[in-house]
């Protein structure tokens, strides 16, 4: 018995001894352990954010997977070593330059500006998007190039500039008679119901405007600049953002000040366009002497008071007809509503543009009647007079 009290005790000392060795030797080891696990996933993140910085992370999938890459020899060929009197334009992006291919193809080069991290995820897109879409009233992308420090887009080019180079020049914007005017907008609505409707992946521009509508040869529409659009699942409808980019003038009011956004975003942009066409006036800085309205108020205040015709480009004269003159503004206004359930989805636009005897009903008031509508969103860049909101939180 005294025996069996022994060995107990002898134990109990023999397992207290082993506890107090391993309990100094294991805490040191784990506490270590875990340390390297924190400098671990520190140098990974680091070294994520330096590649992504680089561009590494956005484009290394594009240039094992797409055809479209070019040899920076070819394009600095094509532009004469990015000569300057080459230079055609310079957007938030970087700038354009224009050149011409081997074949005898002229090209349009846009150059990311170096750092710009918008910039990169512009590129981004506009591989992802453009490469996939084929559409008379898309801009063709013709391939892109990734060459040391130098991130390149290459597209057809539009020898006569973009829609706002002609409507917001007091000398060119004769040049728009009114069945160009007409079929301008067509065609931009042809566009918009590809990427919403038709194309295999369903898209939202975001930045549609004046400036993004580049014209051909025949000065039919072209829809450009992808760097800001999103792709919408079959099902999805509206989503929401903390980092609202856009154009002054052009955003519907629900993500402008909400970040809310969907196809009716685009189509409420869309609607803008038309009133610029059919009037020959900016939304953005507009002005009239008898109110501070904007031209989307300019517009709505003369369709209440019965003088719509009077919204109409006075370089026009009287080659247009009144009743259809009176139908686009109609159809512009529906599409500017304040609320995105009652702006019409594109389909329903295009077959209003091209059915005379279709019904249109009376529309209700547009979103953002004023000019200062954004008192309180900073403004990031300026370009060519469209100035673009950034509101930035936690990224997209």
């Amino acid at each position: 018995m005294k025996n069996s009290v022994f060995f107990d005790l002898f134990g109990i000392v023999e397992r207290s001894e082993r506890k107090s060795i391993i309990v100094p030797v294991v805490v040191p080891i784990i506490s270590v352990l875990i340390l390297l696990a924190l400098i671990s996933f520190y140098i990974i993140r680091r070294v994520r954010r330096r590649a992504e910085d680089n561009g590494v992370t956005i484009t290394e999938d594009l240039i094992h997977e797409n055809e479209l890459e070019m040899p920076m020899a070819i394009i600095e060929a094509a532009t004469n070593n990015f000569l300057i009197s080459n230079k055609i334009g310079e957007g938030g992006f970087g700038p354009v330059y224009k050149g011409r291919l081997p074949s005898g193809q002229e090209i349009a080069v846009k150059k990311l500006a170096e750092r710009s991290r918008q910039g990169l995820e512009e590129f981004k897109n506009e591989v992802l998007f453009i490469s996939q879409l084929q559409h008379r009233n898309l801009v063709k992308l013709l391939g892109f190039c990734i060459h040391k420090e130098e991130t390149l887009l290459i597209y057809e080019y539009m020898p006569n500039k973009s829609l706002d180079y002609f409507l917001f020049d007091d000398r060119r914007r004769s040049l728009l008679n009114w069945q160009m005017r007409i079929d301008i907008i067509v065609g931009i609505a042809r566009g918009l119901l590809y990427l919403h409707r038709d194309s295999r992946l369903r898209i939202i521009h975001r930045d549609l405007k004046a400036a993004n509508i580049l014209l051909d040869r025949e000065m039919k529409p072209k829809i450009s600049d992808f760097g800001t659009a999103r792709m919408f699942g079959e099902y999805q409808m509206e989503t929401k953002t903390k980092r609202v980019i856009g154009t002054y003038g052009y955003m519907s009011p629900e993500y402008a000040m909400e970040g809310y956004f969907s196809f009716k975003s685009d189509v409420y942009s869309f609607g803008v366009i038309v009133l610029e066409i059919v009037s020959g006036q900016r939304n953005q800085g507009f002005f009239h002497s008898g109110h501070q309205l904007n031209l989307l108020g300019h517009a709505w205040k003369l369709w209440n008071e019965g003088k719509s015709l009077e919204l109409i480009d006075g370089v026009l004269g009287d080659e247009f007809q009144e009743c259809e003159a009176l139908r686009y503004i109609n159809i512009g206004l529906l599409c500017v509503q304040a609320r995105p359930e009652e702006r019409p989805i594109m389909s329903s636009v295009l077959s209003m543009l091209e059915n005379d005897n279709m019904p249109l009903i009376h529309p209700k008031g547009p979103g953002f009647y004023g000019e200062r509508f954004v008192s309180d969103i900073d403004s990031s860049f300026s370009n060519s007079n469209n100035v673009t909101i950034t509101l930035i939180d936690d990224g997209r």
